[in-house]
């Protein structure tokens, strides 16, 4: 399927490494012109190498900024002043008791997860709107609405995204412009993928014993029963952000394998 995404300019932010690298993959598959972002400018550089390694003719350049303050916003900014497509896929987890979690935890998660795509979001959307066509994405997460009682201010940061992104569509009432969420269920992640190997030896077993655990125990719901490829994720998210998805716009859409049990 030609997702009509040809020199389209695609912002993913996070993305030196899993959902945020995947889709970067898939939309410079697709033909749009991607700018990757991270924190530091070797892991930028080795994500574009990547990149270009897998996709030889992809168009790919990368901006260091860390987007968790706005003097970070503003560099990405200054280097990127308009995109027509922007997910907002910048992340951090940390699971901790909800007694442990302090005040700057809770602000460190709010101003990663939340206000980066707030502060992007609002900078990009006067531009689309103008010209009558975007995409604003806010890659959310299945903890946005089944709240893990292991990392609070997690999944309160994911519902704020849903919020926002449901809030932001209103906004573009009448134009050309969309602006949509994805919830991923546990996926497999570089994070996600450390966090479990250092749970495996702290608990003596070995990493597939602690993975059907967790599917067993923390997410018995999950129908597929595995961690979610990234790929699988970043297919959603180009979807969304392609011309062919215009009738789509302030919905959270799942890619969750099936954990979440409502229909709605």
């Amino acid at each position: 399927m030609d997702l009509q995404l040809t020199q389209k300019c695609a912002l993913i932010t996070g993305s030196t490494s899993g959902i945020g690298f995947a889709t970067a993959v898939t939309l410079a598959q697709e033909g749009a012109n991607v700018v990757i972002n991270g924190r530091t400018q070797t892991r930028v550089d080795q994500a574009c190498e990547r990149l270009r390694t897998t996709l030889p003719h992809a168009q790919v350049r990368g901006i260091a900024a860390d987007l968790s303050t706005a003097a970070g916003v503003k560099v990405l900014l200054d280097a990127c002043p308009e995109v027509d497509i922007l997910v907002n896929n910048l992340g951090i987890f940390e699971p901790k008791a909800f007694e442990e979690i302090q005040d700057a935890d809770w602000e460190q998660m709010f101003d990663v997860n939340v206000m980066s795509g707030v502060r992007l979001s609002r900078a990009y959307l006067p531009a689309m709107k103008q010209r009558n066509w975007g995409r604003i994405i806010f890659v959310s997460s299945e903890s946005g609405i089944n709240i893990p009682a292991e990392m609070l201010h997690y999944g309160m940061s994911k519902a704020a995204q849903l919020a926002v992104s449901r809030g932001i569509a209103e906004v573009t009432a009448g134009t050309g412009v969309t602006c949509n969420a994805v919830l991923p269920g546990p996926t497999s992640t570089e994070g996600v993928g450390d966090f479990f190997i250092s749970l495996a030896a702290a608990q003596g077993v070995d990493l597939e014993e602690m993975h059907r655990r967790f599917f067993a125990e923390v997410r018995p719901s999950s129908l597929l029963k595995r961690f979610i490829e990234p790929s699988e994720v970043a297919s959603l998210i180009a979807y969304l952000c392609s011309p062919l998805a215009a009738a789509t716009n302030g919905a959270a859409l799942r890619a969750d394998g099936g954990l979440v049990r409502s229909m709605v």
